[in-house]
């Protein structure tokens, strides 16, 4: 049931990723998907026990990494084709913990991690070379984005098992995350974030909804089951964002977008489920 639910989390990721690669204004949008969660966090956090001590450090330290997420995720969205972008941030990511694992805890690869690696390697860098008017701005922003999803990933999977509770800390993340977004765009754009939300509310509303639900459900499944094949099924949202961005979107290269995608999808499961 865990890892069902995770798959839909995963399609949910997929769809609002693409609201936002397909806005205007991609900090406004990202902004009111953040006030959904907002509302979340406040009901969370005024019916739901006190968050435990222990869990604070992680908290504070997967709010500190998502800051730096956004700014990654806004610019590789603004420079990048989302069917490009999106399975490289979301690909790398697991790579990125295995590789840390490997340089600083000397943790030794089995065969078939290797195997995962390779294929997540070939399938990032295929997505990579996809386009021919190769331009390398949206991949460091797409690095930088896998860098902090891995991050994010780690450190919220500990906290949520140390806070007493998932809703508790998924409340208390979703309220700093949305209040601070919030407070940076006001000061940036205070002209145009209501006007931004009157015309944009229904999308925002829904891509809110969609992405408070999918980081829920991601932290739920993280509580009670292991993490590693929690964050492997997640990253399936590859595939979902191909089809997205051939789609619905009209960006070209699919079916090479496409295989890639599936290689590293591929890797990425056996990466999960190899722990």
């Amino acid at each position: 049931m865990e890892y069902l639910l995770v798959l839909v989390a995963a399609l949910f990721h997929a769809i609002w990723n693409s609201l936002m690669k397909g806005s205007s204004d991609k900090l406004l949008t990202l902004t009111a998907i953040r006030s959904v969660g907002i509302v979340y966090g406040l009901g969370v956090v005024i019916s739901q026990p006190t968050i435990q001590m222990q869990a604070i450090p992680y908290l504070l330290s997967a709010l500190l990494i998502l800051y730096l997420y956004f700014y990654c995720l806004v610019n590789a969205y603004k420079f990048g084709d989302f069917s490009q972008v999106y399975p490289i941030s979301r690909g790398m990511a697991p790579l990125i913990v295995l590789a840390l694992g490997w340089v600083f805890f000397s943790e030794q690869l089995q065969s078939v991690q290797l195997l995962a690696t390779l294929l997540i390697s070939i399938g990032v860098l295929s997505l990579a070379l996809s386009n021919k008017n190769f331009d390398p701005k949206p991949l460091y922003f797409a690095i930088g984005t896998a860098f902090c999803i891995a991050g994010y990933t780690v450190t919220s999977g500990l906290g949520v098992r140390l806070s007493g509770s998932f809703w508790v800390f998924s409340g208390w993340l979703e309220l700093l995350t949305g209040v601070s977004v919030l407070c940076f765009s006001v000061h940036r754009r205070k002209t145009t974030v209501l006007q931004f939300a009157r015309q944009h509310w229904r999308t925002s509303l829904f891509a809110g909804i969609l992405s408070v639900a999918a980081f829920a459900i991601a932290l739920w499944a993280m509580s009670r089951v292991a993490m590693a094949p929690v964050a492997a099924i997640r990253e399936t949202s590859v595939i979902f964002a191909v089809i997205i961005g051939a789609w619905g979107m009209k960006e070209g290269f699919v079916f090479k977008r496409m295989l890639a995608s599936v290689l590293v999808a591929a890797g990425i499961a056996l990466l999960g489920f190899a722990v």
